[in-house]
């Protein structure tokens, strides 16, 4: 990522995957794209918390319109959970409103109790989240000095593994004895992680909070195809986009499809064509015609068209 940017010269129409740094928001991450790439129309697909490294999907142009298949699907971490403390926001930026410490936890429990938080479980989402609540973001209306009580919801964590513990340092009060254990998550869309360090901190009767997240991979994009990091984004390079072609065949079920095909596509037609699932991917060669999904009539209906109407 050497090569000055040029907006004349460099590709805005894909998918980016940033490793976003700490102490970013996603909308200047977002923000930053536009100016390297030349163009507006730039979206993202699964906030991070500016405390909170990792992927971070940005779609440019007509990439932008696969970002909502993207975001739902599943995902992994790692993080460091402090288990002796608990917070008002689940993670380290938010006030210490418990310090019982963790004097009698012992690894083998924290083992034994990460367990119970394996497979579908039923979670209430950290009161410091974008979740809509009468219309206002519950973090807005924690920050406020409001009591914020979120619905639990399903969601699924494949796996729950404890990388190692080890004594750490509080961060208000050095005499509170506290355990800093660090995991791997995998977990379905809509899994907080915060949450989990919550909830462990809870079952484990000592309180816990998070400390440190990173996000190593949104379906099928890793930090292996990482095009924009920490430098990239203070820099001038020219960022490395995936093109939607390729984005398609690594997120969704693909099927090549003929010239004859590919005009019935560009009007938004329906096809007489059996897809296995909503949405899979319809390409030509080097370019992603559109996302299809199966319908009841037997047909293939369109759900995101990108092709034009004369291809």
């Amino acid at each position: 990522m050497s090569t000055p940017t040029d907006p004349q010269h460099v590709a805005r129409d894909g998918l980016l995957v940033v490793d976003k740094p700490q102490g970013w928001t996603s909308h200047q991450v977002v923000a930053r794209v536009r100016r390297l790439l030349g163009t507006k129309k730039v979206g993202h697909a699964g906030t991070l918390d500016p405390m909170a490294t990792g992927v971070l999907l940005v779609g440019a142009d007509r990439a932008t319109r696969l970002l909502g298949h993207l975001a739902g699907h599943d995902k992994t971490y790692t993080a460091t959970i402090r288990l002796g403390q608990a917070t008002v926001t689940d993670d380290a930026e938010g006030e210490v409103t418990a310090a019982i410490g963790a004097a009698g936890v012992d690894e083998a429990m924290v083992r034994d109790a990460v367990g119970a938080f394996v497979g579908p479980i039923s979670q209430v989402p950290s009161a410091v989240s974008a979740i809509k609540v009468d219309g206002r973001r519950a973090y807005a209306m924690v920050r406020a000095g409001e009591d914020v009580q979120l619905a639990a919801r399903r969601v699924v964590v494949d796996r729950f593994d404890v990388l190692g513990v080890r004594p750490g340092v509080a961060a208000d009060d050095a005499a509170t004895p506290v355990l800093d254990v660090d995991v791997v998550v995998d977990c379905s869309s809509g899994t907080y992680i915060r949450a989990l360090a919550r909830d462990l901190g809870a079952a484990l009767g000592c309180g816990g909070h998070l400390t440190a997240l990173r996000r190593t991979r949104i379906g099928a994009f890793g930090l292996d195809l990482v095009g924009l990091d920490a430098e990239g984004l203070v820099g001038d390079s020219a960022p490395v986009l995936l093109t939607p072609a390729d984005v398609a065949r690594r997120a969704f079920p693909t099927i090549e499809v003929d010239a004859e095909v590919a005009r019935e596509i560009g009007y938004g037609r329906s096809l007489a064509l059996s897809v296995p699932a909503d949405p899979t991917a319809l390409v030509a060669g080097d370019s992603l015609l559109a996302l299809y999904r199966p319908g009841e009539d037997g047909r293939a209906h369109p759900v995101a068209v990108l092709a034009p109407a004369s291809c």
